[in-house]
């Protein structure tokens, strides 16, 4: 069996979707959650790109052991110098640095001559070298460069120290006949290339990238870059649990293994849809909720007689067998304690006591208390750890007058004073939004709202996720709850508080 290291950027090309922003406990809990996944490379993020990001990459390599972490650079003297600050704690420092190789990317972007292209990665291979001992060097747009430019320039950057070569379908362009030849002719025509692992990335513009990402394994890839649940720029990366199953369940032709940990796909897939607030699609491979859903008769028949029939993939495979929850509003803290390990987190003494007095209101609100509502419920409490002053909703009332609604809030402000204002809509949900605007002093704009239910029946918990601009500045906020108005309000001051928290951090990083 070969063995195909896991590069997950989640963190990175992930966040790097629209509507995605991540504060540094978020990543964190995501970092923790790959470790236990087993991915073998941890992309944290882009130190240089934010004082922010800084900080949660240089949290993330200072605690995650079991992966190695990573961060990208530009081929710049600046971008190296600050990864490695933020590095070099880790257990193997890694960096990522990249330059473009297309023609198109070259000529109108870099405005650089292919011997210019060359000369930069070098240098910036050399520099990197000189701290990293792992370096990965990319060509950006690699499949619409000219084969024997990569060719060149490849055998260069091996030359000055780089450790791993990656060659990424940047727009999503290449099909996977041509992705794969173009790995073969690496392969083949780059000296020294047996020194170095081979890597693919693939975006899905074109709804192609796992096929390519398969095709390169075919020919010589011994590395695959992706993100969970495919999140990424525009149509997204390669979903790293769909590669991962594929290469286990048909391991006869693949004849490769990835060492990750599929228990925890689903746990890993729930965390960064929770935290990211990007619903996965019902139909999506592997981790929708549809994926062993069977509703045809004849599926049916077949499933009762024997589940091979329509089933290649169990749903404890992925960690998604059905568990009978036994805890109830007469449940004692030391059977919650013990749920919460059993589902993978780890809380503080003060958290599982905040967490545990949550799960006594709802387990008095609800006749039957989930996983699911589990899951966001410990979620909140594991990322909410800020000790800064922020928006607190005290009270909301919806009133009806001529069938137009009106939204009356009590919000506890910043500066430790309740205020209350009103305000009509259209709706109740605008009216909520109306009036908020008013209390948080500033210019909203909602770019995206929606509500799903976490869990089955008419008690079930509501989650709301509010994208908006605020100042013209972009957040997200969410919240769950049996009220989803109440929801659709905490999430808006959700978003809003987290523009506080990071103003707060760079108030911080500036003074220091």
């Amino acid at each position: 069996m070969r063995k195909i290291d896991i590069f997950d950027t989640t963190l990175r090309d992930g966040e790097q979707s629209a509507g995605i922003n991540l504060n540094t406990q978020e990543k964190l809990e995501i970092a923790r959650q790959l470790e236990k996944y087993g991915v073998t490379i941890i992309e944290a993020g882009f130190p240089a790109s934010s004082p922010g990001d800084f900080d949660a990459v240089k949290q993330i390599a200072d605690t995650v052991r079991n992966s190695i972490v990573t961060g990208l650079a530009r081929a710049l003297e600046s971008d190296i110098l600050t990864s490695w600050e933020a590095l070099k704690g880790g257990v193997q420092p890694h960096l990522h640095t990249f330059i473009a190789t297309s023609p198109i990317h070259m000529q109108y972007k870099l405005k650089m001559t292919e011997e210019q292209v060359i000369e930069t990665a070098v240098e910036s291979v050399k520099l990197a070298r000189k701290h990293f001992p792992l370096v990965q060097w990319s060509a950006e747009d690699a499949s619409r460069s000219d084969k024997d430019f990569l060719v060149r320039i490849i055998t260069e950057v091996i030359k000055a120290g780089a450790t791993t070569i990656n060659i990424p379908d940047t727009v999503g362009y290449a099909t996977p006949k041509e992705y794969g030849a173009l790995f073969k002719f690496i392969s083949e025509n780059v000296n020294g290339i047996e020194k170095v692992k081979l890597s693919a990335h693939c975006h899905d513009d074109l709804g192609l990238a796992t096929a390519n990402t398969l095709a390169a394994i075919e020919n010589g890839a011994s590395q695959i870059e992706g993100t969970i649940n495919g999140i990424g720029e525009r149509a997204g990366n390669v979903a790293l649990e769909e590669i991962a199953v594929a290469l286990h369940i048909r391991k006869d032709f693949y004849q490769a293994e990835t060492g990750i940990v599929l228990k925890e796909t689903k746990r890993s897939s729930q965390l960064v849809s929770k935290l990211t607030g990007f619903v996965v699609q019902n139909n999506k491979a592997i981790v929708g909720k549809n994926a062993f859903a069977h509703e045809s008769g004849i599926h049916q028949d077949g499933m009762l007689k024997n589940p091979e029939t329509y089933e290649i993939i169990t749903p404890e495979l992925i960690g998604d067998a059905t568990t009978e929850l036994v805890l109830g509003k007469h449940s004692g803290r030391h059977a919650f304690a013990n749920r919460a390990i059993e589902m993978g987190f780890q809380l503080s003494d003060d958290k599982l006591k905040s967490a545990f007095v949550e799960f006594k209101k709802l387990a008095d609100r609800k006749k039957e208390i989930t996983d699911d509502d589990l899951f966001v419920l410990l979620t909140e409490q594991q990322v909410n750890s800020s000790d800064v002053e922020v928006y607190e909703l005290e009270q909301l009332e919806i009133q009806y007058e001529d069938n137009v609604p009106s939204a009356t809030i009590t919000v506890k402000t910043p500066s430790g004073e309740s205020e209350v204002e009103t305000s009509n809509g259209a709706g109740s949900v605008e009216a909520i939004f109306n009036t908020l605007e008013k209390l948080v002093k500033g210019e909203v704009r909602i770019l995206d709202y929606r509500v799903s239910s976490v869990s089955r029946g008419r008690d079930a918990l509501g989650e709301a996720v509010v994208n908006l601009s605020y100042n013209d500045v972009e957040s997200s906020g969410r919240n769950a709850s049996q009220d989803v108005l109440k929801a659709s309000a905490r999430a808006y001051l959700n978003a809003i508080n987290r523009q506080l928290m990071d103003a707060h951090f760079k108030k911080q990083v500036t003074v220091k």
